[in-house]
Order: C-alpha cells, then sequence, then structure tokens
C-alpha cells in the first residue's frame, strides 16, 4: 500500500486474509494512524509500517515480489504515472500473477506504453477510477 495513508487498504486486505501488508507513507501522521488502526484491528504481526518516500522504497526494495501494488498518493498529485514508470523499471517487484492497482481522478492522463506493465482493467466509482495492470504472460 503506497502512499497508505490511514492504511484502509491494506487493512481491508489483512481482514480478508492476506499474509502480509507494507504500508508506506512519507508522512509521520499517516506512519502513526497506520500503526493505531492496525492495532484497533489486531492486525499488527501481519503488517510492516514504513515511514519513507514511494519511489526511494521501490528504489531499495529487495525482498519478496508482492501479489498487488495499490496506489493511492493524497489527492492524487498526479504523480501516478511516475510511479507506474518506477514499478515497470523494476518489474520484479510484482508477483508474475500479481497486479498494479492506482487509483486516480477520471480526468488524469496515464501514459499508456510501458515496457512491462500491461493495463487489464478499469473501473469508475463516481469520482474514483482504478485502473489495474499487471505483467503480461510468458
Amino acid at each position: 500500500d503506497l502512499f497508505a495513508g490511514t492504511g484502509s487498504v491494506g487493512i481491508e486486505a489483512l481482514s480478508r486474509g492476506a499474509a502480509h501488508a507494507v504500508f508506506v507513507d512519507i508522512h509521520l501522521r499517516a506512519v502513526e494512524t497506520i500503526q493505531a488502526n492496525l492495532q484497533l484491528t489486531g492486525l499488527s504481526e501481519r503488517a510492516q509500517v514504513i515511514r519513507g518516500d514511494a519511489f526511494g522504497y521501490l528504489r531499495s526494495w529487495s525482498s519478496r515480489p508482492f501479489d498487488y501494488v495499490y496506489l493511492a498518493p493524497p489527492q492524487y498529485q498526479r504523480v501516478i504515472p511516475r510511479v507506474l514508470t518506477a514499478i515497470d523499471d523494476r518489474p520484479s517487484v510484482l508477483n508474475p500473477d500479481g497486479w498494479v492497482i492506482a487509483q486516480l481522478d477520471p480526468h488524469e492522463e496515464l501514459p499508456v506504453s510501458h515496457q512491462h506493465l500491461v493495463e487489464i482493467d478499469r473501473r469508475r466509482y463516481g469520482n474514483t477510477l482504478l485502473v489495474f495492470y499487471e505483467l503480461p504472460g510468458e
């Protein structure tokens, strides 16, 4: 959960059976909120909370690949294209059958070409658009 905010997306994933979730947010208040929410839900043991920049996290990442990477910058901030490029530059961050899910304003433009990520779906919910990406099959 990059740009994790309150942690609601990752906490929902944990509550639905995800084995582990990583929450990344640069803001101390967000990190404290995520930690408090994890304590309240009893899910802390299956979570890692990192105070840091999403781009720095992706550059330094060296653990197991993820099944899902969720992107929802605060107020969108038009950084989704840059984060998608950072993930595309390092496709090993994602399991071969994993997804990247980008939450953005429906009016925000996205680059259409990536070397590794392929858009597979778009779903609009009011003024929120979710765009789903995966790695192409072998």
